[in-house]
């Protein structure tokens, strides 16, 4: 049975007398108690060395994450990022039925007793990326006898991931912490690591479709066979290269497949229940969790007490930051006016939340920065696209001009409710995700 490895990998880093060397910690758990809670222990114990040396070497903070290349690729290896939820743990065996060999990753992410403020009573339910779904990962891999490692990327987490989460909100918008994942620190470092150990491929459990366009030569990014568990709305931020060596096993299956297959592969994890909250917010609650992570690192919070005002201007009320609200936001205002109020813009100048009614939020012509071509070179002229403005969005139809700078402009047939700033417009045609960029 192969055991388990725990890796510090970080930036490049220097010594005491300002040579370069890399740190690499491995602990094979060979070596280590066997029992959950002091694996669970020792993981946070390998990956508290880690952080460790970045702060006896703070300069290193700055340097870009780089892994060294392996001299070559062990013939059809894949590496498989593996959460410990049903997902990613199914396709790893479909892989495997495939006798295709394979090597599992799991990424430590966050400091699950960070904010011990945030902690209720046991552990909190359905968040994915924990420290027992790291232990669900290995229980996994030793049932499936294949190599495992858990990666230490919280370095990487905190400033591409949560960092920015906490400043959008704080500046009025509304970010979406797992397509920055995805595109930050998932694919782009778990590519460089599987490199790294001899894998040339990257598979995951996202439900969505990889294929090549022949008469282009492009890599297109599809949406999964089955609509209910797309995930194409998230991943619109990876690029061609990323693309040519991942794969998603699960694109073709229905949720229920996965299950059957999780079920007759008798994996551990084939009852989980899926994750639903992000792995670092403990209770849910992303306003009491900016206020602990702004407190923890000395942010200020945007502009303390404001005013609410309508669209004319009236004041109608108070607010005690910005970052509590977000638009088409209804409940939470903190007054009554006698009919339905939303939040229909945030004057991040003013430090005003202005209001109005159900028509107001309603926008027919924004803007997005930050695009991503990902299945289509830029159109040179407007093309028609379906465009979703969230997650649980239907697409609507709309006219989609590519802009100097990365940027776009789209204009639907009909206006949307709630285009909010911070969340990703996504383009598709037919099931091709287009592109996609953050609206402005």
């Amino acid at each position: 049975m192969y055991p388990t490895s725990v890796i510090g990998v970080g930036e490049p880093e220097r010594c005491c007398s300002g040579r370069v060397v890399r740190f690499r910690l491995r602990i094979w758990v060979g070596f280590m108690p066997r029992s959950k809670p002091q694996f669970l222990d020792f993981v946070l114990y390998a990956c508290r060395v880690r952080l460790l040396v970045d702060r006896l070497m703070p300069e290193t903070a700055q340097l870009e994450f780089s892994l060294p290349v392996a001299a070559e690729t062990k013939p059809g290896l894949v590496a498989v990022a593996m959460s410990g939820g049903v997902d990613s743990s199914t396709a790893a065996a479909v892989l495997q039925e495939q006798r295709r060999p394979i090597v599992g990753l799991t990424m430590q992410l966050w400091n699950q007793r960070r904010l011990p403020e945030l902690q209720g009573e046991g552990p909190a339910q359905h968040r994915c990326c924990s420290l027992d779904d790291v232990y669900d990962a290995k229980r996994v891999a030793q049932h499936l006898n294949f190599p495992h490692y858990v990666v230490n990327f919280e370095h990487q987490f905190e400033d591409r991931v949560v960092r920015p989460f906490v400043q959008d909100y704080l500046s009025g918008r509304t970010p979406i912490a797992c397509t920055n994942c995805n595109t930050d620190v998932k694919f782009e470092p778990l590519l460089r690591m599987a490199r790294q150990i001899g894998a040339g491929r990257l598979a995951t459990g996202h439900y969505a479709r990889i294929r090549r366009e022949e008469t282009t030569g492009r890599f297109q990014l599809l949406r999964a066979l089955d609509p209910s568990k797309d995930q194409s709305y998230f991943l619109w931020g990876l690029s061609q290269e990323q693309l040519s060596r991942s794969e998603f096993p699960l694109g073709e299956l229905s949720k229920d497949e996965v299950r059957e297959i999780a079920r007759r592969t008798a994996l551990p994890v084939a009852e989980k229940p899926e994750s639903m909250e992000l792995c670092f917010v403990p209770n849910g609650n992303y306003v009491q969790f900016i206020h602990a992570y702004a407190s923890e690192n000395k942010i200020p919070l945007s502009g303390g007490y404001g005013e609410i005002v309508n669209e004319t201007g009236e004041l109608l009320g108070r607010h005690n930051g910005i970052h509590n609200f977000t638009i088409g936001q209804r409940k939470g205002l903190g007054f009554s006016a006698g009919r339905p109020l939303y939040v229909v813009s945030i004057d991040t100048q003013n430090n005003r939340v202005v209001v109005g009614d159900d028509d107001s939020l309603r926008k027919s012509t924004f803007d997005v920065e930050n695009v991503n071509w990902v299945s289509i070179a830029e159109p040179s002229a407007p093309v028609r696209a379906q465009v979703k403005i969230r997650h649980k969005h239907e697409p609507a139809p709309a006219t989609v001009l590519a802009l100097p700078g990365a940027r776009a402009r789209i204009s639907f047939d009909s206006p949307q409710r709630a285009v909010t700033p911070g969340q990703a417009a996504v383009f598709y045609h037919d099931d091709v995700v287009q592109s996609g960029g953050w609206i402005r």
